[in-house]
């Protein structure tokens, strides 16, 4: 009896590790397969290579704020982020934004990112990304695209694929400027006919310079049939339709992050 009562022992061991090690291996193919099918999304930030405001003297680039608060947003949710200018290398940042009034959280944490800090000093050179690597695009404003991204080909094309393949173009403040040229497939400017935002002509004038830029980016969206407009000054205002968001200033940072976060995961 002693001896058939071990011998039942051992039978039920044995048939409870190859149990085991059948849980064990389908929980291993279902994470695999999990991991497959989750691929995370991917992300092109762009942003100006010009750092001079026209004439003025002054100096400009991308507003630190518009960059770092959808960065991390983006980022935070798994995002995986590519960065590119035309120029490549280190992007001009526009000196007013790394003053301490016009710090924010994301700012803060930026400037203790040295990993972040790393990536944005080695910006891809615009001309060499696909929109084929990536699932959505977005361009931080300043006042730099105003003068460079606007007129910039690769920029314009690239805009146009990124529209054509159904994936979301997403920007902010002075952002928009790279709108100017962007043609849907139908020939007619993008933003004909589409809500949109972008900063507006009493917040430059408000800082004293819409003698200095280029050109009025209300103005243009509006010229170009954009159906413009804007909320109060320096306060949020996102404006989505279907595959374009944009946003009014650099407070509307996290918010454009927001509407493109949505329709990645749809």
């Amino acid at each position: 009896m002693k001896k058939y009562l071990i011998l039942m022992i051992g039978m039920l061991v044995a048939l409870a590790s190859c149990s085991s090690d059948k849980k064990t291996e389908e929980k291993t193919e279902t994470s695999a397969v999990a991991s497959n099918e989750t691929q995370p999304k991917k992300v092109l930030f762009v942003v100006t290579s010009h750092g001079q405001m026209g004439d003025s003297g002054e100096e400009t680039g991308f507003w630190l704020e518009e960059f770092a608060a959808p960065y991390y947003a983006l980022l935070d949710e798994g995002v995986e982020i590519t960065i590119a200018s035309p120029k490549g290398g280190q992007p001009p940042v526009d000196p007013r934004s790394k003053q301490p009034n016009a710090a924010t959280p994301a700012t803060e944490r930026f400037n203790k990112d040295e990993k972040a800090q790393e990536q944005l000093g080695n910006t891809k050179v615009l001309s060499e990304v696909n929109q084929a690597d990536f699932d959505a695009v977005f361009y931080p404003g300043g006042h730099g695209p105003l003068w460079d991204l606007a007129e910039d080909k690769h920029s314009i094309a690239l805009i146009e694929a990124f529209y054509a393949n159904n994936k979301p173009v997403a920007t902010v403040c002075h952002g928009p400027a790279v709108l100017k040229n962007v043609k849907g497939k139908d020939g007619n400017y993008l933003v004909a006919g589409k809500k949109v935002t972008g900063f507006s002509n009493e917040e430059e004038a408000a800082i004293k310079l819409t003698e200095v830029v280029p050109f009025s980016l209300e103005d243009m969206l509006k010229e170009n049939g954009g159906e413009y407009s804007k909320g109060d000054n320096w306060l949020p205002y996102v404006k989505e339709d279907g595959l374009l968001i944009t946003g009014q200033n650099p407070a509307s940072s996290e918010l454009v992050a927001e509407k493109l976060l949505n329709q990645l995961a749809e």
